[in-house]
């Protein structure tokens, strides 16, 4: 096994030029055959850390054990290895530093009990095995070293997500841990052709990155590309899945995402058997999937457990939310200012009643109003748990009451903030909300300045600005444009299940089929 660096290559090479310091590189990152020489090199170059645990000892010939505390679990080093080493001790000895080949071989196939060993052949190798939660063995005569998997942190476990709630469906979400992640996803899909990529990126961090998609449904120009953009990664710290994602976004002046994040298993796999790919990032419960599709980010995965009538009723609804929260201000803002023939009299002359007085024109009260439920929803979202709710109810009900008593806005436009407030909360995707509330103060400038045709004008920019995205070389309004024969199985509405027979063309385009279900009819005759 090849330990990676930060940049995604296999191993790191000493620079090229001045081949001297070259050499003397090489020559400080070779094992030797002494134990201790090894031990006291670890330990000079971990600065004599507190964490950082060495052991020799004894059983039948000197060896050493060094591993970082935490990151271990102290009883599988006692169980499989320093235990079994007692045991065979004679064996070992027989073998003794005379033959450091044939004894490196018994101990690695006998002797130690674990998982898969591997060997280590420079100090590098060390280090990266170390940071990997792996025990290191020296044994004294021979230069190479085992890494011996142990690995025994503690994390939070599988839980249920907090983001992506569903009434119907698992309840179990991702945790910190980048191997319980992919096992998660393992547990839905029993195929050989599951790949799992591993890699580390960050000079410093060097975080454990896993890309994981299914063979012969993924593109191979997609999965390609992706670890194009992940070679290309040259950073000191990955710390987040975030910092993968704007690294191998398409487009960082778009507001609208063209990388999707889920913490749920279930959508990573439904994503995976449609084509796509998924990015796993080790100390994340969020997980990257690519290629991803505008109307993705209005479907839930409970959409795919109830029946289709009621799915596709639901996903309207959605459609729907997404246009009141984008429109709702600056439609009034336009209809009140420039185009009061379109209401009705007794509405019109209701409203004009309530902005006798107010001192501010539309555009300005919507603005306020927009602010002061956007700096509510952020307190919320900050402040301790318990106190976060009641902050954001309290202080909407307290400040919107309070500011049309005292004459600032009229009652009408605390009514439409609320109603778009409320139609943000109802899309599944939290980063489309945020492009949301940024291009509705854009269309409410509009709105004020030129009245519906602003908002046209908005509305026509922002379709051939989405028309323009791509995520890793397909359209982000497929399947709405361009269109393909798949495109109204699953978009606006979802058919039943016997009826998605393909998978989205944009990007499974090696296997497409995935449902030879017949159609079921029922029996004459039958109640």
């Amino acid at each position: 096994m090849d330990w990676f660096d930060g940049h995604g290559g296999s191993r790191i090479q000493p620079p090229p030029e001045q081949p001297q310091k070259q050499a003397s590189k090489q020559e400080e990152n070779q094992l030797t055959s002494s134990v201790q020489a090894n031990i006291a090199t670890i330990h000079k170059a971990f600065g004599s850390s507190a964490d950082v645990v060495t052991r020799q000892m004894n059983v039948g010939v000197p060896i050493g054990l060094v591993y970082i505390e935490g990151l271990i679990d102290q009883t599988a080093i006692s169980e499989f290895i320093i235990q079994s080493m007692q045991i065979a001790e004679k064996h070992i000895k027989r073998y003794g530093t005379q033959e450091p080949d044939k004894l490196l071989h018994y101990i690695t196939t006998s002797v130690i009990a674990t998982g898969e060993i591997h060997n280590l052949q420079t100090m590098m190798d060390v280090k990266m095995a170390m940071l990997d939660a792996h025990t290191v063995l020296f044994i004294e005569g021979c230069e190479q070293g085992l890494a011996v998997p142990t690995c025994g942190w503690r994390d939070r476990g599988v839980n249920e997500p907090s983001s992506e709630t569903v009434i119907r469906g698992p309840r179990e979400a991702f945790s910190e841990s980048l191997r319980t992640n992919t096992t998660l996803v393992r547990r839905k899909i029993h195929d050989e052709n599951l790949y799992c990529e591993q890699r580390h990126i960050g000079k410093v961090t060097k975080t454990n990155i896993a890309v994981m998609y299914i063979n012969g449904i993924a593109d191979e120009n997609i999965v390609k590309e992706l670890y194009e953009r992940l070679n290309r990664i040259d950073t000191d710290a990955i710390l987040e899945s975030g910092y993968i994602e704007e690294y191998i976004q398409d487009s960082f002046l778009s507001p609208f995402p063209t990388v999707f994040n889920t913490e749920r298993p279930d959508v990573v796999a439904a994503g995976l058997l449609e084509g796509r790919i998924a990015i796993f990032v080790d100390g994340t419960p969020f997980v990257l999937l690519v290629p991803v599709l505008f109307v993705q980010f209005f479907q839930t995965p409970e959409d795919y457990y109830e029946r289709s009538l009621v799915s596709s009723l639901l996903r309207l609804l959605r459609y729907a939310s997404f246009f009141i929260a984008l429109l709702a201000p600056s439609t009034y803002i336009a209809i009140t200012t420039f185009h009061q023939e379109m209401l009705p009299t007794p509405l019109l002359i209701s409203l004009a009643a309530q902005r006798e007085g107010i001192p501010f024109p539309a555009f300005v009260e919507a603005v306020i109003m927009e602010i002061t439920f956007e700096v509510l929803r952020e307190a919320g979202l900050r402040t301790p748990r318990p106190l976060g709710q009641t902050i954001s109810i309290v202080g909407a009900l307290v400040i919107g009451q309070s500011a049309v008593e005292a004459g600032f806005v009229s009652a009408a436009i605390v009514i439409v903030v609320s109603i778009t407030a409320i139609s943000s909360f109802a899309l599944p995707a939290y980063n489309v909300s945020i492009a949301i509330r940024i291009l509705r103060f854009l269309l409410m400038m509009l709105a004020a300045s030129f009245g519906l045709f602003g908002i046209t004008m908005g509305l026509i920019l922002m379709v051939v600005h989405l028309c323009s995205l791509r995520s890793f070389s397909v359209p982000y309004l497929a399947p709405i444009t361009p269109t393909h024969n798949t495109s109204p199985q699953d978009t606006l509405i979802r058919l039943p299940h016997w009826l998605l027979r393909k998978r989205p063309a944009e990007f499974a385009k090696q296997n497409n089929i995935r449902n030879k279900t017949p159609i079921p009819r029922s029996k004459k005759g039958t109640t």
